[in-house]
């Protein structure tokens, strides 16, 4: 069986590149070249965005599965549509689960859930992909697949909830350094944390899976966190006792979003929303499917990761900085 994947070498690329080659699968990876490829992979290097260049080294091949980790906009499906019809038996898309609706009329989601959110561009750009690919699907064939991850983290980035733009190694040094770090809301609302070798079980089998055409599937763990259990299970790992500074979300995205940080988007569009998903639909396409590894063994893997390579530790002042003032802020507001 053979594969291309469009990027291949991302968060949750990365695991399902190594995984089918484990299983046997040909992969090639289209991408820039900038990382270094796993090996066993076979690499197309070319800009998806410099069309022609694509469809030349290309046109001798065909696949059965094509998959583009790094589609964002319509624009780019359109692009994806032209060069992929009639050489591949299955085109799966990377969308989003905060595509469901925002806010939603109950927590548990499923495939069935509604798809709408006014808080985030970047979801609404995904819906929009979905849309046209499905009606590629329904007016002319085009095998399409839509795979919906939620919070999926690798070895090389603590998954948190507020951050700045440079990642979340500032909020984990502010732990280490005995520093109150903010969590949104009062921390109760519910969470799905995925680790990518999990997330990879359930894509692979969905490639080349005949019951998937047409369908769109969420793949996530079952394992439901709290943001307090995210965070103090953090704090455990790292040795250090949380200091947990709970502001409201609504508060984060007024004050936040003027130096960037998008937290309307990401917080009010996706993360202060209580989410529980019911993969059944997936583990009836995929039977046996199961996501093994708990929060606290995999967060375990990636700070004994991120601590061992510096590298991976990058700096935020600015994000540092805007924490003080917030807490400072609210704390001068106590005392009105």
């Amino acid at each position: 069986m053979k594969a291309l994947f469009i990027g291949g070498t991302g968060t949750i690329s990365m695991a399902i590149t190594r995984l089918a080659l484990e299983l046997g699968w040909e992969i090639y990876l289209l991408n820039r070249g900038n990382r270094k490829a796993p090996v066993g992979t076979k690499q197309i290097v070319a800009d998806i965005y410099n069309e022609a260049d694509v469809a030349d080294k290309i046109k001798a091949l065909q696949f059965d599965v094509v998959c583009d980790f790094i589609a964002f906009h319509v624009s780019a499906l359109e692009r994806d549509y032209r060069l992929f019809k009639g050489k591949t038996k299955q085109f799966i898309f990377i969308s989003s689960a905060s595509a469901y609706q925002k806010p939603l009329s109950d927590y548990r989601i499923t495939e069935g859930t509604p798809l709408s959110n006014p808080y985030w561009e970047y979801s609404r750009n995904k819906i929009a992909g979905e849309e046209f690919l499905m009606k590629m699907y329904r007016e002319e064939g085009f095998p399409v697949t839509i795979v919906r991850p939620s919070h999926t983290y690798d070895e090389r980035k603590i998954p948190l909830g507020v951050h700045g733009k440079k990642g979340s190694w500032q909020v984990a040094k502010r732990m280490l350094q005995g520093k109150p770090v903010i969590i949104h809301g009062d921390g109760t609302s519910l969470w799905t944390m995925t680790y990518n070798e999990d997330f990879a079980k359930g894509f692979i089998g969905l490639m080349g899976n005949i019951h998937a055409i047409g369908e769109a599937f969420q793949i996530t763990s079952d394992e439901s966190l709290t943001w307090n259990q995210i965070y103090q299970t953090i704090a455990n790992v790292l040795g250090v006792e949380l200091k947990a500074y709970h502001v409201p979300s609504e508060f984060l995205a007024a004050v936040g979003d003027s130096l960037g940080f998008d937290f309307t988007g990401s917080l009010l569009g996706d993360k202060a929303n209580s989410v529980v998903f019911d993969n059944s639909k997936l583990k009836k396409a995929v039977p046996g499917f199961c996501a093994t590894t708990r929060f606290d063994q995999g967060i375990r893997k990636t700070i004994e990761n991120v601590l061992a390579h510096p590298e991976l530790q990058q700096d935020d002042p600015e994000f540092d900085e805007w924490c003080d003032k917030v807490i400072a802020n609210l704390e001068n507001a106590k005392k009105i």
